[in-house]
């Protein structure tokens, strides 16, 4: 596998546009679109939050289908979600004006939005905004850059990804955008990302292979507790690869799934580490646990704390914090077992060991915690299973920026 330049575009047949759109912010971009003209087989997956926006359920309903998917259209700055009837209407409006201006079944176009709750979206705007994008279309990696760029909220940084791998000779590739920085927990899917690839694969296998790899990448992150109304994970695949049609789980299967899962872990990572007001990305890693689950829940539970986020933001060896959290988690397991360590680029430090505090240097401590990325290490001696989670550390800009959202 091989990183390459670009997002969305990356793939053979993939085209991408973006415009202002007006739809809540002035000066930039707020509208996406991502279009194939060959049909997609498409996968996904969304909110487990019960208070699901419009555009969720609208793009359930496509993905679940067994028709085939052209086009993606996103918005920012209203998220769609908590506007009954008149929401739905507006993702119609959206798709139907693709139906339009490129000529595919509106019920292959998915929507989504991103933004304030509660508030209806300006249809005519958002029309308006299909069509500009509609007669823009382009394959260049840079239009697929720019809509990586309008679908941001509060993101400090746009994210995307594109990677190539070979199948049984044929070059494939897979590229990716998001959005996520704040109202992000660990407790269905993802945020906002959108994932293209040429590769030619069945859509029970896409969506098996998208579903398992969530689980350990897009699943393992949390900002604020805060599960959205709005998380949406689609991915298209159409086949421009020439690959022959993986139908089995067999070694062409594997290789696709190993690079899904390079870029949806970078993008989660990417995501967690622009958390709202974050200065740090905050990674637990959980090793040697009685099972997956027991490692999934601790690492979790340690990235999700807000005095484990506040201890590193100001540098605090306070370990105590990540040992309560786990404590707290649900898994069961024996304290005197579990040895816990501080590691950056500057070094690793153990700090816990067996049931017994250790006599540490704290200013070796504060500088590892100074570090962009600390990670808190935790080996539970329990058995062999692991898990890694992302977060951020908790800042005083973090209240900032949501005590004044909607303004």
């Amino acid at each position: 596998m091989e990183i390459i330049k670009g997002g969305v575009t990356a793939a053979k047949g993939f085209f991408a546009s973006s415009t202002a759109a007006g739809i809540k912010y002035v000066g930039r971009t707020d509208m996406a679109m991502i279009y194939s003209k060959e049909p997609c087989v498409s996968a996904g997956t969304f909110t487990s939050n019960v208070v699901k926006a419009a555009c969720v359920q609208w793009d359930m309903e496509i993905v679940s289908s067994s028709k085939p998917m052209h086009a993606v259209v996103v918005n920012s700055g209203i998220a769609n979600a908590c506007t009954g009837k008149e929401g739905f209407d507006a993702c119609k409006a959206t798709a139907k004006a693709v139906e339009e201006t490129l000529g595919v079944p509106y019920d292959s176009v998915a929507v989504a939005s991103t933004g304030v709750i509660g508030m209806q979206l300006p249809v005519e705007k958002l029309v308006k905004g299909v069509k500009a994008m509609s007669g823009n279309l382009d394959e260049s990696l840079a239009a697929g850059t720019e809509s990586s760029k309008a679908i941001m909220t509060t993101d400090t940084i746009n994210k995307e990804i594109a990677v190539t791998f070979e199948i049984k000779g044929k070059t494939v590739t897979l590229g990716g955008m998001a959005k996520g920085s704040g109202m992000i927990h660990p407790n269905m899917c993802t945020m906002l990302a959108f994932l293209t690839t040429d590769l030619a694969i069945e859509k029970s296998l896409l969506q098996e292979a998208v579903s398992e790899v969530v689980t350990d990448t897009f699943n393992m992150i949390t900002v604020d507790g805060d599960t959205s109304t709005n998380d949406s994970l689609i991915a298209m695949a159409n086949g421009q690869a020439g690959n022959d049609l993986i139908t089995t789980k067999d070694e062409s299967y594997h290789t696709f799934k190993e690079a899904l899962f390079f870029v949806c872990e970078y993008l989660a990572k990417k995501m967690a580490g622009d958390g709202e007001g974050a200065t740090k990305l905050f990674e637990a890693k959980v090793i040697n646990a009685k099972t997956k689950e027991d490692a999934r829940t601790l690492s979790r539970a340690i990235v999700a704390s807000n005095l484990s986020k506040a201890a590193i933001y100001g540098c605090d060896a306070n370990f105590g914090r990540f040992l309560c959290a786990m404590g707290y988690s649900g898994a069961q397991f024996d304290q005197n077992d579990v040895e816990l360590f501080f590691e950056s680029k500057a070094g690793k430090l153990q700090v816990f060991n067996m049931g017994t505090p250790m006599d540490f240097d704290e200013e070796y401590a504060v500088k590892i915690m100074k570090e962009q990325e600390v990670t808190i290490l935790v080996d539970m001696h329990e058995g062999s299973e692991e898990a890694t989670a992302w977060g951020c550390d908790l800042t005083y800009d973090y209240v900032k920026i949501n005590a004044d959202y909607r303004s």
